[in-house]
């Protein structure tokens, strides 16, 4: 089969990006699939889970049943976590059931620390406030708010880390990429600023010092795990995710991205698939269907061929009917 064919066989989450990204298909085309995200599939069983009071399994970043004494305890049914899936499947912000869960979120939910600021305020950590500013911009949302926190948080190597409140001086590739993608999100819904770009470019550079996930002292791999493809992303950094807001951010590779690159080209499968390397553990609100670590992914393949076709390389498109 086709890999193409492959991927079109998934949830309208994935075919309106194969159909924007890999193939020829007009802007009408694209749109009609997308509008059916919100109505079927991922995203209309994700929207469904929403209560009343606007969150996600009775919790804000964490469901309102995880024991408190257990911090470090991931669990990724939550309502920020769901906010952060439905931007990553493309529901339509527009559409009428989007529009009434951002209503909620807006109107009803808070974080749960002192002062209680509204969930699109933003909180502390960077790794969080990243992806809050990712959905806000997404859904039409302000996030200067989450901005300015940001960008005061940023560390003398360009990046950031969710430890630095406890006086981490380093940053992280987990913490970085997150805000990455959340400064170029709201670069493009509202035009930026010359501080958020100078900061973006800053951790860009922080990013590509590293070759993506290489140690800049030693030229070690930083993590076996950054080298594994992942999906759903959640906080966590790999190459996939890393390149692929490259692949956003610019128009081509820098030739610092080649050993990243040199990576997904050898983790491509006989068939021309990639596999889902690793899962992050932890409760989800429903399974992926077809997505197991170990087994061949529509996620990890959509993205591995999109940033190959940024790269240049011929990935074998087919047009569109």
């Amino acid at each position: 089969m086709d890999v193409i064919e492959y991927l079109m066989q998934g949830d309208p989450a994935i075919r309106w990006q194969v159909l924007l990204d890999l193939t020829d298909a007009g802007p009408e085309a694209v749109a009609a699939e997308r509008a059916r995200v919100a109505r079927e599939g991922w995203g209309a069983r994700l929207l469904a889970l929403q209560a009343e009071d606007g969150l996600w399994d009775g919790g804000v970043y964490r469901p309102g049943w995880v024991d408190e004494e257990r911090p470090m305890y991931d669990a990724w049914t939550a309502t920020h976590f769901s906010l952060q899936q439905l931007v990553d499947l493309g529901a339509d912000p527009e559409d009428p059931r989007m529009r009434s869960a951002v209503t909620r979120v807006r109107e009803r939910v808070r974080w749960d620390q002192d002062g209680a600021p509204r969930y699109f305020d933003g909180e502390t950590e960077p790794c969080i406030n990243g992806v809050v500013l990712s959905i806000a911009s997404y859904v039409g949302e302000s996030g200067d708010a989450v901005v300015r926190t940001i960008l005061d948080g940023q560390l003398a190597d360009g990046g950031w880390n969710c430890w630095a409140e406890y006086g981490a001086e380093v940053s992280s590739l987990h913490s970085t990429i997150c805000v990455l993608e959340g400064l170029w999100d709201w670069e493009q819904a509202t035009g930026g600023t010359v501080e958020s770009r100078t900061a973006r470019l800053a951790a860009e550079e922080y990013l590509l010092e590293r070759r993506l996930f290489l140690s800049r002292r030693t030229g070690a791999v930083i993590d076996p795990r950054f080298t594994m493809a992942s999906y759903p992303v959640r906080w966590y950094y790999d190459v996939v995710r890393g390149l692929d807001y490259l692949r956003r951010s610019r128009p081509e590779p820098d030739p610092r991205c080649d050993e990243a690159l040199a990576l997904l080209r050898a983790r491509r499968r006989a068939d021309g698939r990639w596999a889902l390397e690793n899962e992050h553990p932890g409760p989800i609100p429903f399974e992926l269907d077809g997505e197991r670590e170990g087994f061949p992914s529509r996620w990890v393949t959509l993205r591995a061929l999109r940033i190959l076709r940024w790269a240049g390389d011929d990935i074998g498109r087919t047009p569109a009917a």
